[in-house]
């Protein structure tokens, strides 16, 4: 260990994983250290059942009725992947998709007001069948969405009046017709946006998501998003062959003592068990730089095991429901999604739905009611409530980046804007992933 390195990554978490493998593709010697035996973190998948029961510190053992323990693979943050998305792009652009299989899920909803779920509309033809809306409002959606698709930045006459740069979204809503239930769903299951501040920001942004997500549910069919066999768990082991391929180095079970700074007050090494890698870079998450972060909320999520799929969902063996905060009347989003033997997480007949959103009040399950009430009878129950982090500064002083923890959303592309602007911080340019244009299928 007693050497020097480009990097030094602390934890196996998934952005962690990532950004090693990224910086090993570019030519960067990494050494990359974690506290525990196992990779993943924070985003682990646990396996055998039992260890999701020890994880929340429950004694018990898991009934027979679930079936063989080694059959499940229980992701503590749960996440889909957008097909044409920027995680997808990192997949294809590192080859990590050799290591990887992926399967589609099979449903994306949306949840209104008084419980009713419904598939997400994102073509005109499903805009016109929808049980979403009226009659004429599936009209003016229809409209919309058209414009939506056919919006090009470079060509003004595509803008219908509306400026891409100084046009806001709520100006768009209003210029169709569209009502706030429709807003809703818009905003929040298609442009995926956590709460309804882009409503007072330029439109461009929300369009390009817009587009995003009918351009990944054209890439599968039935919903935009992709998730791998045997959980999220895979990912970070993934990214991590990678980085060993190009040189990295990992080191298991290692706990990082301190770092180590020079007179300048730069980051110099980092200490693990007494010995000193140097470096004058480190990247990691919040839970090795508590001095770092700050809180800034906090998160509950509740891994449900089941054993029928999500009514009104057509029977999915896996699907994403989001609830938008309005619906439900509160500020945030709530996120439900579902997966089943069919992704290999779970024992034959049995599912798994985990529920999550951002605490905003003293009784955080209380919170997540309209999401239980929708997933219908549980046969276990994990609950979490866990504090958010940030950094307190970019790390560009001290050398030292830290990530942000992972937030409610039930998408990794929130993820992806953390990834690439550490990415872009560590190394003085942007990842560049324009040329990739093919699909997880193509490239395995």
């Amino acid at each position: 260990m007693d050497e020097e390195y480009d990097v030094i990554v602390c934890g196996t978490g998934l952005k962690e994983c990532i950004l090693s493998g990224l910086l090993s593709v570019a030519g960067k010697k990494v050494l990359h250290v974690d506290r525990n035996d196992y990779y993943g973190g924070a985003s682990a998948s646990l396996t055998p059942l039992k260890k999701l029961y020890e994880h929340f510190g429950r004694e018990d053992d898991p009934s027979e009725s679930f079936g063989r323990g080694r059959d499940w693979n229980v992701d503590l943050i749960p996440k889909f992947i957008m097909a044409n998305g920027v995680l997808v792009k990192m997949l294809i652009h590192t080859d990590v998709t050799r290591y990887l299989e992926f399967k589609s899920v099979e449903g994306s909803y949306v949840w209104k007001s008084g419980g009713k779920v419904h598939k997400v509309p994102v073509t005109e033809r499903e805009a016109l069948g929808s049980s979403l809306m009226g009659l004429f409002e599936k009209r003016r959606f229809r409209d919309f969405l058209i414009w939506v698709h056919n919006f090009n930045e470079e060509d003004a006459s595509t803008w219908k009046g509306l400026d891409p740069k100084s046009s806001t979204m709520q100006e768009a809503y209003a210029k169709f017709g569209l009502d706030r239930n429709t807003a809703d769903f818009t905003g929040h299951a298609l442009a995926l946006y956590r709460d309804d501040d882009y409503l007072a920001k330029p439109l461009i942004e929300t369009i390009g998501r817009i587009k995003l997500y009918s351009e990944s549910v054209a890439r599968y069919g039935n919903s935009p998003y992709l998730y791998p066999l045997y959980g999220l768990g895979e990912l970070p082991q993934a990214f991590a062959r990678l980085s060993a391929i190009y040189g990295g180095t990992y080191m298991l079970a290692k706990p990082v003592e301190k770092l180590v700074y020079g007179d300048d007050g730069k980051v110099a090494g980092v200490q693990c068990e007494g010995e000193v890698a140097k470096t004058k870079c480190v990247i990691g998450d919040p839970s090795y730089f508590p001095d770092k972060v700050k809180k800034s909320g906090k998160i509950i999520r509740a891994i449900c095991l089941m054993d029928h799929p999500v009514p009104q969902t057509n029977n999915n063996l896996s699907c994403q429901i989001i609830i938008p905060g309005n619906q439900a009347s509160r500020k945030h989003d709530i996120y439900i999604t579902c997966i089943s033997h069919a992704h290999n997480v779970a024992a034959e007949g049995k599912y798994i739905a985990i529920l999550s959103t951002t605490v905003e009040t003293d009784s955080p399950e209380d919170e997540l009611k309209p999401a239980f009430a929708t997933i219908g009878p549980v046969l276990q129950k994990f609950v979490a409530v866990e504090d958010l982090f940030v950094p307190t500064d970019d790390g560009s002083a001290s050398g030292v980046y830290v990530s942000e923890s992972y937030d409610a959303t039930s998408h990794f592309e929130t993820t992806c804007t953390d990834i690439q602007a550490i990415y872009e911080r560590v190394t003085g340019s942007p990842l560049d992933l324009s040329s990739i244009n093919r699909d997880v299928e193509s490239a395995e």
